[in-house]
């Protein structure tokens, strides 16, 4: 018998194979393939469109696992054709390796035990409206948008919502944006629900890689908190999906194959006919022109849980109480937080730069540093005394040979978290100072971080946009923003809506337990309309002018882009094979082609890049048409094509 096996490559379909077992559609396989023998799975039934006989290899060894569920398979069918990806390379994401496929013993997921501890609700009348709308129509697709201001007590609304899917028996997915809320999420899970739920993402250990596959292929494991790559996980019976913080646009994989995380889980949950929750203060853009649309249902909470006070907002003008020479805080500043930390709060100073200082430049030669493999200047950490490559990872010494001497006298420009960090030390010595960024929270100290924070340990944070995220400070009420300015200006199409969801997130750290809270606004501009936005409590006023604003002038979500980026070692070569590119497209495509243009980032990883931008109206059609034309057209030796399908950013 033959059968169509789909293999984690590149190719956009399935190989014949032959098995004097019967098998089903579904079943995990080992076949060989070239010289190697590789994972797969019956894609679907044997179609025979040749009349031509031709040899077969054998199929090698078949699991005696659970069945790759049909749902899941017509979802990386759509995903694969919606994101312009080869199926092969679909069935990766979802697939791992090629020992990903095992079957455990039932004592290796008792780490995972499903017994829920029994707890007593206290919703507030908005939760309990909340959660009654989130309920409806349980057990089919929909798409329903939980907003509320931060510590408006959203978590606990789908708390309930997950605690009802797994009494009866179904599995839940949870997204979250970063690796490093995990941690903080997981011990609020536990404290709630009485049991670990599956943590997901890039850093846990192949071995519970595995163990957590075979728990959910098998159901035994009920919950999993996770990143992006969660979704491509093999659900036995799913029965909700949970979208938290929806907005943020870490959901978007820029890299490799690209995708949004948020909209393919919207396309997941309705393949598998099952709700999906997204949950936000700040709903994005698209997903507000849903609501307005009707396609999604909202819930909103309005007021703070147990009625605790939002902060207070206030603007410090610099062009009064101006900056002393090499500081970025200023005196009045420095007596406001003060007065904070007399009464026992916690402060935050937040910057959104990584490291000491974003420009490093010789005073001699007057030479920037600048990374050998990408068109950006590198960044100083000093606390490692090295220059770093934000985007490659490339690093080095400051010691440099000097055109004008003989070693370059280094001097550096701009502030980051470590240099807000030491002028804060300098300003309130007898205070505990903490960097809270993901160079500082990663995996093995985020922990102690969070528990010091939590235990009064620490007085002042210092952080960038990560501590935005999700985390809860009982006592922090006090935030100090020290580059709003910046912030504010741009050619980012979507900076004013960033902006207003960050600076919303980031208030929202404060004041969460009833005290008196106050955010500080550092500016010269204050007349700035981001602040404006910001401090008007409903989001939805501002969400309303920008949709008006994109509409105006045929920007997403009214328009759709497509965005085609080159990439080559030669920078003439991969220009002229772009310029090829416009015009095969321009002649098969009925839309607007813009470009080729050099990418912000002109080069990346010792490759050079060049953008092509397509707009068109929404329709899933140009998807097929552009798939097919740029199968028709045949590539160059040395330049690499992809295509990001909704683009977010345009570096």
């Amino acid at each position: 018998m033959k059968y169509p096996v789909l293999l984690p490559n590149i190719f956009n379909h399935p190989f014949t194979y032959k098995s004097e077992k019967k098998l089903k559609v579904g079943q995990y396989v080992t076949v060989p393939f070239g010289k190697s023998i590789m994972t797969g799975v019956v894609w679907h039934e044997f179609q025979k469109n040749s009349k031509k006989d031709f040899s077969l290899k054998s199929i090698k060894n078949i699991f005696n696992s659970e069945l790759l569920n049909k749902n899941t398979i017509k979802f990386l069918e759509w995903f694969s054709k919606y994101n312009l990806v080869p199926l092969g390379m679909t069935f990766k994401l979802h697939l791992l390796s090629n020992d990903i496929v095992e079957c455990y013993e039932k004592e290796a997921y008792n780490y995972f035990t499903n017994k829920i501890k029994p707890k007593k609700f206290t919703f507030s009348e908005e939760q309990q409206i909340a959660f009654q709308n989130m309920s409806k129509n349980k057990n089919s697709f929909k798409v329903h948008l939980l907003q509320g201001t931060t510590g408006s007590g959203k978590t606990l609304v789908y708390f309930k919502s997950i605690m009802e899917k797994i009494s009866q028996g179904k599995q839940v997915l949870i997204l979250l944006p970063e690796i490093g809320l995990t941690y903080e999420f997981e011990r609020k899970f536990k404290e709630f629900f009485g049991f670990n739920a599956a943590v997901w993402h890039s850093s846990i250990t192949k071995k519970n890689k595995k163990i957590i596959w075979s728990g959910l292929a098998n159901g035994k494991i009920k919950v999993v908190i996770g990143a992006r790559s969660a979704l491509f996980l093999p659900f036995k019976n799913i029965g909700e999906i949970i979208v938290d913080e929806e907005h943020d646009q870490s959901f978007k994989q820029d890299e490799g194959i690209t995708y949004n995380a948020r909209d393919m889980a919207i396309a997941r949950a309705k393949f598998e006919n099952i709700p999906i929750n997204l949950v936000t203060a700040v709903p994005s853009i698209e997903t507000f022109h849903n609501i307005k649309k009707n396609k999604y249902t909202l819930s909103r909470l309005y007021k703070r849980f147990k009625n605790a006070k939002l902060p207070r907002y206030e603007i410090i003008n610099l062009n009064i109480n101006k900056l002393e020479k090499k500081s970025f805080i200023s005196s009045v500043t420095k007596e406001k937080v003060l007065s904070h930390l007399k009464k026992g709060d916690q402060a935050l100073f937040f910057i959104n730069r990584r490291g000491y200082a974003p420009h490093a430049m010789c005073n001699r030669c007057i030479k920037v540093f600048s990374c050998p493999n990408c068109s950006i200047n590198l960044v100083y950490h000093k606390k490692k005394n090295k220059l770093y490559c934000h985007y490659c990872g490339y690093s080095s010494g400051l010691k440099r040979k000097c055109a004008k001497e003989e070693f370059c006298e280094v001097v550096f420009s701009g502030p980051g978290v470590e240099k807000i960090s030491e002028e804060v030390k300098k300003l309130f010595p007898n205070f505990k100072v903490q960097i809270f960024s993901s160079d500082t929270m990663n995996k093995n100290s985020s922990k102690e971080i969070l528990s010091q924070i939590k235990n009064k340990e620490i007085d002042i944070l210092v952080g960038t946009q990560l501590i935005s995220k999700g985390y809860h400070f009982s006592n922090l009420n006090c935030i100090v923003v020290l580059d709003v300015d910046l912030s504010s200006h741009g050619y980012d199409l979507r900076s004013s809506e960033k902006n207003l969801q960050l600076y919303h997130q980031l208030s929202g750290r404060a004041g969460r337990t009833g005290k008196e809270a106050t955010v500080y606004f550092q500016t010269y501009d204050t007349d700035s309309k981001i602040i404006t936005q910001i401090t008007n409590e409903d989001p939805f006023i501002f969400l309303e002018n920008e949709l008006k604003i994109r509409e105006k002038f045929d920007l997403p979500p009214f328009e759709r882009f497509f965005s085609i980026i080159l990439t080559s070692q030669n920078s003439k070569l991969l220009y002229e094979f772009s310029l090829k590119i416009k015009n095969h497209l321009t002649k098969n495509i009925s839309a607007k082609i813009l470009g080729p243009v050099e990418a912000p980032v002109f080069r990346v990883k010792k490759k050079y890049r060049y953008r092509i931008l397509i707009r068109s109206k929404k329709s899933n059609l140009l998807q097929r048409r552009l798939s097919t034309v740029l199968k028709s057209f045949k590539m160059q030796p040395g330049i690499n094509l992809a295509v990001d399908v909704d683009p977010i950013t345009f570096n």
